[in-house]
């Protein structure tokens, strides 16, 4: 890779534990269009308004604070959420409910919602989704293999990263293939979402005020486990 790679600005969206990167090794971040700030808050809390304005570090606070009670079950149990032109972005520090499909089915009413988790203990995820129907999702490290109800949508972008999308091609090599997969997955994710968006999720961006509240979604969701 070169400086020229269009994933090599997310590199810092990669960094291990040893490397303490900001947003740690598991996180969520949810570009939505059309909504603003208050109002994903709103979603990610089923309704209610109990948003405060803070920063990143007091953001982690809140999450380390609830990981305490909790033990990590449900993530880290708040959001942070700041607006970039007609999108806002959402930040989940270790958290992943943005990719759910039951609750990106919520978050995304009468919107747009492009969502990416990495979770080194799990799965890295993307999921795109419009007024409640999931469009695209895929695992980063697999992006061959898409489901929803429009798979292929963003395929012409997916391309333009060197992405390989047709898991039937004989002549590919695919243990190349998937390493290649497995070092920029994260940092390739980031540029798909700021070639949809048109957001490029910068450092920086993490300087600015956030409107932080709660969210309700817990581990084991109700009914979970029954008949």
């Amino acid at each position: 890779m070169t400086t020229a790679d269009p994933w090599a600005p997310f590199k810092w969206l990669d960094a291990s534990e040893s490397q303490a990167g900001p947003l740690g090794v598991i996180f969520s971040v949810a570009f939505f269009r059309g909504l603003d700030p208050s109002e994903v808050v709103r979603r990610f809390n089923n309704g209610e308004d109990s948003s405060q304005e803070l920063d990143f570090e007091q953001l982690n606070d809140r999450m380390v604070e609830f990981l305490g009670k909790t033990g990590g079950g449900s993530g880290g149990g708040h959001v942070g959420v700041f607006p970039a032109g007609e999108w806002s972005v959402a930040i989940e520090p270790f958290g992943w409910w943005a990719t759910d499909r039951d609750v990106l089915a919520d978050l995304s009413r009468g919107c747009e919602v492009l969502a990416i988790t990495r979770h080194d203990y799990a799965e890295h995820s993307l999921a795109y989704a419009i007024d409640s129907t999931l469009v695209t999702a895929h695992e980063l490290q697999g992006p061959h293999n898409r489901w929803g109800s429009d798979p292929d949508r963003l395929n012409d972008y997916m391309r333009e990263l060197g992405m390989v999308l047709d898991s039937s091609d004989n002549e590919i090599d695919w243990d190349a293939v998937w390493n290649i997969n497995y070092n920029i997955a994260v940092p390739r994710a980031f540029a798909l979402a700021a070639k949809v968006t048109g957001v490029s999720f910068t450092p920086v961006m993490l300087n600015q005020p956030l409107l932080v509240g709660p969210i309700a979604y817990r581990w084991p969701p109700p009914g979970y486990g029954t008949t």
